[in-house]
């Protein structure tokens, strides 16, 4: 990504390959400017702007939303209908190819126009989505893409921390409507790798791979597959699909390594580089870049491991928003900086917090060997649309972010959000229930905790949320183990571990939101008093993380959080990433 300086205003260009663990050479990338307009009184397809792209009299910068500074427009109301458009012109020899336009993620009912020509349409603000397009382009000319999207104030949709009603209130922030990841366009032959899921298994030593084509072509047909590390060979096997999903175990030990295997950790994030070459009739069709982590998740007797030992998780909540962009990453760098900072705190991990983050800063994870769980982003009220709103997009997530090793952890549902009566009502128990299983029958290898923060039903961990500022006043609270996991008395104000009729089990216990400590700012808050001094802040900060440490039963933790956020300043960093407390001094007290 390239980021450029000028004396009127700072511009971003995001140019990198958006999908890094499932990577063609060529593509054609549809970032940049477009045609915009909004569309108010939803007449837009009554006077098919599809055709009349005069009627977009303004310009703005994909990937980001119209509310940015970055995106050219900086306007925060809410819009309901959005439309865009631009030009791109393709060549004859990709004109005989499948054309594939691809969409990272828009927000939220997307449909799509080439050339006049009605593509589709996807719902959901945070999976990606792709369209065959091949029908619509014509090499002879410039080929016109037209997008409408329609967003709601509704609370049935998936929105995470994007507010629902017109000012900013408590921790949610300006909504975001439209693209705000990257388009793209990759040129296919008829039969392609759709996608390959890899489920690592350290106790075997082997990978299990599941391909999945587009089709079974007509011609001869076989799937290479290069196992590498570090460029050294691993294996290199070829099979035979004779339909168009096969599945296969590789048994991956090797003498790259006097030990045979390379694991990943946080402290060595190693990993295997993979090419996926598919040969129709001997010819070479499809040729894909991947890479996988060698490790197991798994919990025994209270405690979560990781590679079969014990691991105790230190997290920040990470809400992954920026001054300029909000949701959009500005670039590579940017995601770096974030991470590298994290660990510099003495953190391992972090609690992606209702947002699925852009693909490209899970591929840093990998590399860097950050943990992070991700939580997907929450409904608001309960009711039929709801349930079937975010169980199809929570299914497009899972199975899209299963190969990323750095993902530990899912979590579905945050607080009772969504879920509101959960505590006794059994049908929202239910819902969580349901979830709970449908993602383990996507990926049965990972933790999936429901409910983050309190009134759990059934989860592999309980999270718990507490804001309690001082330290003496939570070890004493959650000293007493028992009368809390019993439901005897609520940890948190009201607030109860578990939802009736649900009854601990002996699973890993952790504070996943503690701390929110701000230093004084009337323009904004952060959880309990604000406090005036850098001494403070680490007194505070090292007491209340101690007595968590003290803890014996407890699991790990997660601070809140990163970074300010708009009107939450309780960020270890300003939102220009500019750190309050010197990054040292954190990592003293995780490191204690």
């Amino acid at each position: 990504m390239k980021e450029t300086m000028t004396k009127e205003k700072k511009t971003y260009q995001r140019t990198e390959y958006p999908r890094p663990q499932f990577e063609r050479k060529e593509w054609m990338n549809l970032n940049g400017t477009w045609k915009f307009g909004f569309d108010d009184k939803n007449i837009g397809e009554l006077e098919q702007w599809q055709h009349k792209p005069s009627a977009l009299t303004k310009e703005i910068q994909v990937p980001f939303t119209y509310e940015t500074k970055a995106s050219g427009i900086g306007e925060e109301a809410f819009h309901p209908n959005v439309w865009y458009h631009r030009t791109f012109q393709i060549t004859e020899e990709n004109a005989a190819k499948r054309a594939l336009l691809r969409f990272q993620a828009s927000d939220y009912h997307t449909k799509v126009w080439v050339n006049g020509v009605f593509i589709g349409a996807h719902t959901g603000g945070y999976a990606a989505f792709s369209f065959d397009i091949s029908h619509a382009v014509d090499a002879t000319k410039e080929n016109e893409l037209v997008v409408k999207v329609e967003d709601s104030q509704s609370c049935y949709q998936p929105r995470g921390k994007q507010r629902w009603i017109n000012e900013n209130f408590g921790c949610w922030y300006v909504q975001q409507t439209g693209i705000w990841q990257t388009v793209w366009l990759e040129f296919l032959p008829e039969t392609t790798i759709n996608h390959v899921k890899m489920t690592p298994n350290i106790d075997t030593n082997s990978l299990h791979l599941a391909y999945d084509l587009n089709q079974l072509p007509t011609g001869a047909c076989r799937i290479e597959t290069t196992i590498r590390y570090e460029g050294n060979l691993v294996k290199q096997f070829v099979i035979t699909p004779t339909r168009k999903d096969e599945q296969i175990d590789i048994e991956l030990t090797s003498p790259i390594h006097e030990w045979k295997i390379m694991h990943w950790t946080p402290e060595h994030p190693h990993l295997y580089d993979v090419t996926f070459q598919l040969y129709v009739d001997e010819a070479l069709e499809d040729e894909v870049h991947s890479y996988f982590g060698m490790r197991k998740i798994s919990i025994k007797e209270g405690k979560v491991l990781l590679n079969n030992q014990p691991i105790y998780q230190k997290l920040l909540l990470d809400q992954g928003y920026w001054p300029d962009t909000m949701l959009t990453p500005p670039s590579d760098e940017a995601m770096l900086e974030d991470i590298n900072k994290t660990l510099a705190m003495g953190y391992n991990g972090v609690r992606k917090h209702q947002k699925v983050e852009d693909a490209r800063f899970l591929y840093w994870c990998d590399r860097k060997g950050l943990l992070v769980w991700s939580e997907m982003a929450a409904t608001y009220e309960y009711s039929d649309k709801a349930v079937a709103n975010f169980t199809k997009e929570w299914q497009e997530v899972v199975t899209q972010y299963y190969n990323h090793p750095s993902i530990i952890t899912w979590v579905p549902f945050n607080e009772s959000w969504g879920v509101p009566k959960i505590f006794k009502d059994t049908k929202q128990q239910s819902f969580t229930e349901a979830i709970y299983y449908v993602t383990k029958s996507i990926d049965s290898n990972r933790p999936v905790i429901v409910n983050d923060g309190w009134e759990h039903t059934i989860s592999d961990i309980i999270a718990l949320h507490d804001y309690e500022e001082l330290g003496e006043n939570f070890y004493h609270r959650y000293q007493d183990k028992a009368a809390i996991l019993e439901n005897k008395k609520p940890h948190n104000h009201h607030k109860y571990a578990f939802a009736e009729g649900y009854h601990y089990q002996g699973q890993p216990i952790m504070i996943t939101e503690y701390g929110g400590i701000a230093f004084q700012d009337k323009r904004g808050w952060g959880y309990g008093n604000q406090v005036t001094t850098e001494a403070e802040f680490l007194e505070r900060f090292r007491n209340i993380t101690n007595a968590i440490k003290d803890l014996p039963y407890i699991s790990g933790y997660c601070y809140t959080q990163t970074t300010d956020v708009q009107q939450e300043i309780n960020g270890l960093l300003k939102e220009n990433r500019e750190p309050k407390i010197a990054l040292e001094k954190i990592k003293e007290i995780n490191d204690a």
